[in-house]
């Protein structure tokens, strides 16, 4: 199985050796192949390999940062000719950004604005951020309404307060009153991945200011079945808490839903295999009425304390009086982010927001 730091690989690395010779003055492809495979190299993981490139690059540009940039240009530009498309392998490029351009505000907005059209400068944006505050801020403003696609999800996913794997901006996590203008701006955008944006911080602010957002859902509703659906996938952190105001805003109430029969079908789990558990649930209202679906599990904790974590089932319209019975896995097959230990854990049912009791499985 080939792992995801293979994707620098000398297949890679000589296809991108050749397009650096097409646009570098005297460029030396041998020298450039001998300092990316340094002794250490095959020990290195992604970021460390990506790091790696940026430097090995660096030494390869001139060293005055403003003609470096426009050769990077130059180099996107000969890579889409020779075929290239956006790859997570070419994230180097908005790294040397972040590396080097920090003192270079103006050539660095410039080159940010052109390369992530090419390759994603979310996570490159960052410590300008940092650096410059308000400043920057109006700068992704502005890109919120750029004609180019990419440019304005960079304005959005950029200014997430809680971008995954990314280098934190405390001050939007603080305070993401900066951010809400560029959402406003994108809240009807055309394009889907940059309204997928728009839900992503949405939902990274509810984490720290769960009452700005479910006062955007309030003022967004109904403006467009787009814009409704940003707001359902921005609140889903609010859902699965089981906010009482979400919970609200889309009409869930508990209250006329019949549940029996939960029942553990597999108390004894072995790790690698799934938990199955079943349950039926009546609709005992005298009207329709969407009923959201949800269960928690209880992971025991190496130090025996639990830790929860919801997933959805479905949300749907039930007729009155209709009724349903659930059969559901949940499956305990090893994976790197999450470490399962044995003994006694808990699953529990919840429904429109409502967390039924939770019943015992053991984990072998």
């Amino acid at each position: 199985m080939s792992l995801l730091k293979d994707l620098y690989s000398p297949a890679f690395y000589n296809g991108f050796a050749d397009v650096l010779a097409q646009t570098l003055p005297a460029f030396n492809k041998r020298a450039f192949i001998k300092r990316i495979y340094q002794p250490d190299f095959e020990a290195k993981e992604l970021k460390e390999r990506m790091k790696h490139t940026t430097a090995v690059l660096h030494t390869f540009l001139p060293a005055d940062y403003e003609k470096a940039v426009t050769l990077i240009d130059q180099i996107i530009q000969a890579l889409k000719k020779a075929g290239y498309g956006e790859a997570l392998e070419f994230i180097f490029l908005p790294d040397y950004l972040a590396t080097y351009g920090l003192e270079h505000y103006t050539a660095s907005v410039k080159a940010l604005e052109s390369v992530t059209q090419f390759i994603t400068c979310e996570f490159a944006v960052r410590p300008f951020l940092i650096r410059y505050g308000d400043k920057m801020m109006q700068q992704m403003l502005k890109w919120s309404v750029h004609k180019h696609a990419k440019v304005r999800r960079l304005a959005s996913e950029g200014s997430r307060p809680r971008l995954p794997w990314a280098m934190a901006v405390p001050f939007l996590k603080k305070d993401p009153t900066p951010v809400l203008p560029i959402l406003e701006n994108l809240k009807q955008d055309p394009s889907e991945s940059v309204r997928r944006s728009v839900a992503n911080n949405l939902n990274d602010i509810a984490k720290d200011h769960p009452a700005i957002v479910i006062g955007i859902a309030t003022k967004w509703k109904g403006l467009s079945k787009e814009t409704d659906a940003i707001i359902k996938h921005g609140c889903r952190t609010l859902l699965k808490q089981g906010s009482k105001e979400i919970l609200a805003h889309y009409g869930l109430k508990s209250t006329h839903v019949a549940f029996r029969d939960y029942k553990i079908l597999t108390p004894k789990v072995n790790t690698g295999d799934s938990l199955e558990f079943s349950f039926t649930i009546r609709n005992t209202d005298t009207q329709a009425q969407t009923i959201r679906l949800e269960y928690a599990v209880y992971y025991l904790k190496q130090n025996g304390t639990l830790s929860k974590k919801v997933f959805k089932i479905s949300e749907k319209t039930y007729a009155a009086g209709e009724q349903v019975t659930v059969i559901r896995k949940q499956s305990f097959r090893l994976i790197t982010t999450r470490v399962f230990y044995p003994g006694k854990h808990q699953l529990s049912v919840i429904i429109n927001g409502a967390e039924q009791p939770a019943k015992y499985f053991e984990l072998i």
